[in-house]
């Protein structure tokens, strides 16, 4: 078993077929069903089911892929940091975020890569908390954006930013500026993520401080959707208020601050616990303490820490 097997195994798996597989490798289509035959072969089962389609992964070849996409990964950056030792910053950096981070920092972010790193490439991955902290145990990211705090969690974690989370309606739900009780949301329509979702955690907890029971009408955990259901006037939510800059800006959703208890999220920057951050990572992570930064110069968070440092031990 050779890295070149690894990585055709995965292309194949991928694209779903030999074809379009020998098509973005530029290679023959008898050589990587040779590589896949032969990698079958050394492990001892089928990891393809073949079809007049193309070809699927079975059990066994879904979790193979699932073991060796990280694996894979750091040996491809390896080779890319060892490359460019003393040159310019290349390779490929994955950083996972929760959607309403994405939202607000990917752009941001990529514009600053470009300009700055234009032999940098960064692929956002946006997830869940569950996801997130299993992508970069696995290696699939390089770093992630998680919900804080996360001393329980075994990486590498530092504490970025506090923000206050706003309750939000409609533009015709005459709320704000003033600022609203939390017990007030006793008896309203809501409309949040599921519980599985961070944001729907740390509005229980504030519910379950101010003694109340939520009415919850709609559940998405689509932060689009979220957003839409709200404008459509299907219910109020609580969400991050840099999240909701822009509707606001036109007049399209209307906030007001939360009080008694003041419900804030915390967000924490999380690394793997057994590899050090790569050149190219910790530029990107430079790169994010400025946007934060920036942001938090704006108004919408509290810095509470220098991305762009490697994070204490978690």
């Amino acid at each position: 078993m050779d890295l070149k097997q690894l990585r055709t195994f995965r292309e194949v798996a991928e694209a779903g077929s030999l074809s379009r597989a020998a098509d973005r490798l530029r290679l023959a289509q008898p050589a990587l069903s040779r590589q896949i035959r032969m990698l079958e072969a050394e492990i001892g089962t089928p990891l393809f089911a073949r079809h007049g389609r193309g070809m699927q992964l079975t059990e066994a070849g879904q979790a193979f892929l699932d073991r060796i996409l990280g694996p894979v990964r750091q040996l491809e950056r390896a080779g890319e940091e060892v490359r460019a030792l003393g040159g310019a910053v290349t390779g490929q950096v994955a950083l996972g975020m929760m959607p309403t981070l994405a939202g607000v920092l990917a752009g941001p972010l990529a514009r600053s890569v470009a300009a700055e790193h234009p032999n940098l490439s960064l692929r956002i991955v946006e997830g869940y908390t569950g996801h997130l902290v299993e992508w970069v145990q696995r290696g699939v990211t390089d770093a992630t954006l998680l919900y804080g705090p996360a001393q329980a969690l075994h990486l590498r974690v530092s504490e970025l930013l506090l923000e206050e989370m706003v309750l939000v309606g409609d533009a015709g739900s005459g709320i704000g500026p003033a600022s609203v009780p939390f017990a007030a949301l006793a008896g309203r329509r809501l409309v949040l993520p599921s519980r599985a979702h961070g944001l729907r955690r740390i509005v229980e907890t504030a519910a379950g401080r101010a003694r109340i029971t939520l009415e919850v009408g709609f559940e998405a955990d689509s932060f689009g959707v979220l957003k839409d259901l709200v404008e459509a006037g299907l219910g109020h939510s609580v969400l991050p208020r840099s999240a909701i800059r822009a509707e606001e800006a036109v007049g399209r959703l209307r906030s007001a601050p939360l009080v008694r208890p003041v419900p804030r999220r915390q967000v924490v920057l999380a690394l793997p616990p057994d590899r050090p951050a790569s050149r190219a990572t910790m530029t990107v992570l430079a790169l994010l303490q400025r946007a934060v930064a920036a942001r938090a110069a704006a108004g919408d968070w509290r810095w509470l820490g220098a991305a762009g440092r490697a994070p204490a031990e978690g």
